[in-house]
């Protein structure tokens, strides 16, 4: 039991230093004895989880994967008053939270290229425009967008800007912040809803304000 509990600490550990570095230098840049030089193990230990470099690069897209629907489903499970609009933005807001501190996240949307050529599936965009196509889908039915507004559209701008706040924040934290998508949804929901049906929108991070658009 003690070996088993090791072996997935390193396990984890090799994720999240790997990760880091898929984020920063990029797939093809990155480098295995660096990874495994962060988490203090030989390249024998990491091989030993980890067959090869494109085998990690799916298991911390797997882990991203596990990550983003996390995130959706506890954003499900607390769903408040304003329909499927405000689930996505309660969701981007939770999701850009969590760009900006899980290396993890952040590299399982960049690896959706990588691993796409590689036979892959790209899962973590892919996961989050199909949540975000089938509430904002819902949302057009139940009268939430103007009717000229194609839900699959705007789903896109949402996925694009999540993965370009991703890769803009390997150089510059501010990009993965509340207070950039605040900006971004500022700007994009006086275009897309309803008058009637205004969402909220959480201003410059801070929980208890929120602004009436």
């Amino acid at each position: 039991m003690v070996k088993q509990e090791r072996a997935l600490r390193t396990r984890n550990a090799l994720l999240t230093a790997a990760g880091e570095v898929f984020s920063r230098e990029g797939y093809r840049a990155a480098s295995l004895t660096v990874i495994s030089g962060n988490v203090g193990v030989s390249s024998g230990a990491l091989h030993f989880h980890f067959p090869t470099k494109l085998d990690l690069a799916a298991a911390v897209e797997e882990a991203a994967a596990a990550r983003l629907r996390s995130i959706v489903e506890h954003c499900e499970r607390h769903e408040g008053p304003g329909g499927s609009v405000q689930l996505v933005i309660d969701a981007s807001y939770q999701v850009v939270e969590r760009l900006a501190q899980d290396p993890v996240l952040r590299a399982g949307f960049e690896l959706g290229e990588t691993m796409e050529r590689a036979g892959g599936t790209g899962k973590v965009c892919d996961l989050w425009q199909r949540w975000v196509v089938s509430l904002l889908r819902h949302a057009q039915e139940a009268g939430g967008l103007r009717p000229d507004v194609v839900p699959d559209h705007l789903a896109s701008v949402v996925v694009a800007m999540t993965a370009g706040l991703a890769a803009l924040g390997r150089r510059d934290a501010h990009w993965p912040s509340r207070a950039t998508l605040t900006s971004f949804w500022l700007l994009m929901l006086p275009q897309v809803t309803a008058a009637e049906t205004p969402p909220t929108c959480v201003v410059h991070g801070h929980d208890s304000a929120a602004e009436e658009l």
